[in-house]
C-alpha cells in the first residue's frame, strides 16, 4: 500500500489557540505572529476555563476568545464536536494546544488530522502525560526537554515535529526544571508553527520531514 503523506499548506494561515491556564506559550506565539515571524494570525483563543489568565491576556490583544463549560454537555464527543463546529465556521487551518488541559476525543483529532499541534515538557515518547518535569527528576535523567508534535489519537504520541534538549541538574526540583523547559517551549513551539505555514513539513507514516 502506497505511504498517505501529509505536506502542511504554503500561506497565511489562520490559527486556533485552546489553553486552560496563563497561556504563556500562547503569548509566545502571538508575539512571533505580531512580529512577522509567522505567517498566520490567531482567530480566536478557547478555553474550557471561564477564569483562564490566557483568555483575559487574549482579550487585552484584541483577539477573539470563547469559553465553553463541559459540564454543560453530556459527553467529552459533544463537547468536542461543539468546538469542532466553531473551528469550522472559523476556517481554522491549524489547532495549537498551549497548556490545554483536557484529553481530546478521537472526533477532535480526525476532523483536524495533522492541523493540530501541541507542546510537551519532556522529550517524547519519554515522560508522557501529566507531570513530566517531576517524572524526569524523580527518574534521575541527565536530560530532558520539550517537544512539539502533532496530536494523534494516542496521547502524546503523535509525530514530533521539533525537540529541544535541556540539561537536568542533580539539585533540580520539579519547579526548577520546568522553568527551564519553558524557555525552550517559548522558542521551539512559534518555530513549528512557522515552518507549517511555509509548507515546510511533511508527514510520511509517523515520521515529520522538515523540507527545506
Amino acid at each position: 500500500m502506497e505511504e498517505k503523506v501529509f505536506r502542511s499548506p504554503k500561506k497565511r494561515g489562520r490559527v486556533a489557540v485552546l489553553l486552560s491556564g496563563r497561556g504563556s506559550n500562547f503569548r509566545a506565539i502571538h508575539d512571533a505572529m505580531s512580529e512577522g515571524r509567522i505567517n498566520a494570525e490567531i482567530v480566536l483563543v478557547f478555553s474550557n476555563k471561564a477564569d483562564a489568565p490566557g483568555l483575559q491576556m487574549a482579550r487585552e490583544r484584541g483577539l477573539d476568545t470563547l469559553h465553553l463549560d463541559p459540564k454543560s454537555f453530556p459527553d467529552k464527543e459533544s463537547y468536542d464536536a461543539a468546538i469542532v463546529e466553531e473551528l469550522k465556521k472559523l476556517k481554522v487551518d491549524l489547532v495549537c494546544l498551549a497548556g490545554y488541559m483536557k484529553i481530546i476525543t478521537p472526533l477532535f483529532c480526525q476532523a483536524y488530522r495533522n492541523q493540530i499541534m501541541n507542546i510537551h515538557p519532556a522529550l517524547l515518547p519519554s515522560f508522557p502525560g501529566l507531570h513530566a518535569q517531576r517524572q524526569a527528576v524523580e527518574y534521575g535523567v541527565r536530560y530532558s526537554g520539550a517537544t512539539v508534535h502533532f496530536v494523534w489519537e494516542e496521547v502524546d504520541a503523535g509525530p514530533i515535529i521539533l525537540q529541544a534538549v535541556v540539561p537536568v541538574y542533580q539539585d533540580d526540583t520539579e519547579e526548577t526544571l520546568a522553568e527551564r523547559i519553558l524557555e525552550q517551549e517559548h522558542k521551539i513551539y512559534p518555530e513549528a508553527v512557522r515552518l507549517y505555514f511555509e509548507g515546510r513539513l511533511e508527514v510520511r507514516g509517523r515520521k515529520v520531514y522538515i523540507l527545506d
